[in-house]
């Protein structure tokens, strides 16, 4: 059963004009809905999902979004932006160390504040090509970072690119299971991740404080929790 038409569903009610109008609208509405329902939920949101939070019809999903890939290309484009800016500004910083610290805590935080974006960097989307453009941009200027960091004295020299990779993993899962129990909890992992990486001496921003133990202890019962639609 299918929810009543949407205006630009339905030929020859309108001018051309109206219908192109009609057509904008939905599409805004579609990509405000997903916005929403990716940050609080993460990417597995399904299309279908997308469609009742915007008020349209699956029809008009399809039309404006042909895959569930251009539909994240869209919704993310600014984010991707953000995140390759991230690098531009590590790079202009004169003190190589404080550029890295700088980048990681950046990025950690746009995953805090936007599950979907969590995942979006921790995953590839071939068929998106704009989006996997910017992220390649956005990897190969932090490999720069990384180099600066470590002729500074103050990177390891083991630490590598794909320690970023795991880095960003494991901040996103630690931003999906906290959620907003502890929200502040990805800060410790990354602070504490940081004196890893670091070599020994170097001069480091103070350690976020550990969550409460009771925040915690509210975070696990979330997540022992059956997911919705499960039994």
């Amino acid at each position: 059963m299918t929810g009543p038409a949407d205006p630009a569903e339905t030929p020859g009610q309108q001018p051309e004009q109206g219908l192109r109008a009609d057509a904008e609208r939905n599409r805004e509405r579609i990509l405000a809905a997903a916005r929403r329902l990716y940050a609080a939920e993460g990417l597995s949101v399904s299309m279908a999902s997308v469609a009742r939070e915007a008020g349209v019809g699956k029809a008009t999903l399809s039309r404006r979004f042909a895959s569930r890939e251009e539909l994240i290309t869209a919704v993310f484009a600014d984010r991707m932006d953000a995140y390759a800016e991230a690098v531009t500004e590590a790079l202009a910083d004169p003190d190589p160390w404080h550029g890295f610290i700088r980048y990681i805590e950046a990025v950690c935080a746009m995953q805090a504040a936007d599950r979907g974006f969590a995942d979006v960097l921790t995953m590839t989307f071939p068929a998106a090509k704009a989006l996997e453009a910017r992220r390649t941009e956005a990897y190969n200027g932090f490999i720069e970072v990384i180099t600066r960091a470590q002729n500074s004295g103050h990177l390891r020299d083991d630490f590598t690119s794909e320690d970023l990779v795991i880095l960003l993993m494991a901040n996103a899962g630690v931003v999906a299971a906290t959620g907003d129990a502890a929200p502040d909890a990805w800060r410790r992992l990354v602070g504490q991740m940081l004196r890893a990486y670091a070599t020994p001496g170097t001069e480091l921003p103070p350690l976020p404080p550990a969550p409460a133990p009771r925040a915690l202890y509210r975070a696990m019962i979330r997540l022992s929790r059956p997911a919705p639609g499960t039994s």
